[in-house]
């Protein structure tokens, strides 16, 4: 008997999301906290540059007195110091003076422009200018990269290693951020092995296990990848064991309503609360969510297929939730399509995966892969797209919005 499928893809995705709360607040170093989502609002303590320093190799002067500074009729100036980057010497600008500064330094007292030194001759004790500078030529002024007390990034923002740089730049050697789930993923079926283990006739390595893996260390989340045979008591307890190990835990295999799929009665009789089984997407149909003692559990079909499908647009945004991001989900990019995508209901949402190759008009153009339940498929995908709710077709050349899986 088919099982009724009530939820679209985006109520499901509400109600994932709605369901999950991010892990607790951790410490971490600078350094370490690439790909990590900031837990509160980060402020400036200090700024950057933290003087008017000069931009360039050359020499400090009062704009006004090289305003006519020609290399016909150079401006002569009597040099009166040297300042280098980080240096302690301060010197003060006065009437008919110089300051030979390098890049970096500080700008003496007095000054309001900086000559880059291709426009100065030296002339004994003196210089020659030849050129004019206006007020602020050449001068990086104090907090032009990051004024205290100014927001650098809000919580639940991901940190790029330019982000990281920033921060630093802030004063900041240590920053807040969400944890990162430990994850566990429970392949079932008495025909799988984990690979490295010998493969006797009529076994297949996880191959599953293996993807699922991979994506959850892509986003430097830890995993604990584990096989269960079809058997009642070992699910059981393989679940239990798990659930109470991990932060949250997606299983593979034995997700739907066959004679061997018992996933969904075990987490029944563990307690779990179930928030949905089953949505209106294909590949990837008999996606379950719920909560098992305030943890995420998510059921994922064993068709490799649809176990990615239901990883991607269902437990991925949960899992990246849980690790704290604010719009969690695969990035996304426009796109032109190279061909005829065909779907089976006007109120589901058919999934697709291709790859990005050429361009049309500005845009990369998106080539379905055939054989979506197939390893290759899967392995070559660059992008996935999608006919939505309500639709059955969409033509050949049609832009549309595409998810990046690499």
């Amino acid at each position: 008997m088919g099982k009724k499928m009530s939820l679209g893809l985006q109520e499901a995705l509400n109600l994932t999301l709605e369901s999950i709360r991010p892990l607790p607040v951790e410490s971490v170093e600078l350094i370490e906290s690439l790909d990590r989502t900031v837990a509160a609002d980060l402020y400036a303590v200090v700024d950057s540059p933290s003087l008017d320093a000069s931009l360039k190799d050359g020499y400090a002067v009062l704009s006004a007195e090289v305003a006519d500074a020609t290399p016909e009729k150079p401006v002569r100036l009597r040099r009166a110091g040297y300042m280098a980057a980080g240096g302690e010497t301060q010197s003060k600008l006065t009437s008919g003076t110089t300051v030979r500064v390098l890049t970096g330094a500080r700008i003496p007292e007095g000054a309001d422009a900086v000559v880059s030194e291709e426009f100065v001759n030296p002339a004994g004790h003196d210089v020659l200018v030849t050129i004019f500078a206006e007020p602020g030529r050449n001068i990086l002024p104090r907090g032009s990269d990051v004024a205290c007390p100014k927001c650098i990034i809000r919580s639940g923002r991901h940190i790029s290693p330019g982000l990281a740089g920033l921060l630093a730049a802030a004063g900041h050697s240590r920053v807040p951020v969400f944890k990162k789930p430990l994850v566990g993923i429970v392949g079932t079926g008495d025909e799988i092995v984990l690979p490295g283990e010998p493969l006797r006739e009529g076994k297949l390595y996880a191959s599953n296990l293996v993807t699922l893996a991979a994506w959850c260390n892509k986003y430097r989340m830890k995993t604990r990848l584990t096989i269960v045979p079809d058997h009642y008591d070992a699910i059981f307890n393989t679940l239990k064991t798990m659930a109470a190990e991990t932060d949250a835990v997606m299983t593979s295999g034995g997700a739907w309503t066959g004679d061997r799929d018992r996933v969904a009665q075990v987490l029944e009789r563990l307690g779990w609360q179930e928030v949905f089984h089953g949505i209106r997407i294909g590949p990837g149909k008999a996606v379950g969510f719920g909560m098992l003692d305030k943890k995420p559990i998510f059921i994922l079909s064993g068709v490799p297929s649809a176990n990615l499908m239901g990883f991607l647009q269902i437990a991925l945004p949960g899992l990246l939730s849980l690790a704290g991001q604010v719009n969690p989900g695969l990035p996304r990019m426009q796109a032109r399509l190279g061909a005829e995508l065909r779907g089976r209901e006007p109120d589901w949402t058919d999934f697709f995966f291709g790859t990005l190759e050429g361009h049309d008009g500005g845009l990369p153009i998106f080539h379905p892969l055939p054989g979506r339940s197939r390893l290759w498929s899967i392995a070559e995908a660059g992008a996935v797209a999608s006919i939505p709710e309500g639709q059955t077709v969409i033509p050949a050349g049609a832009v549309i919005s595409v998810q990046l899986l690499q």
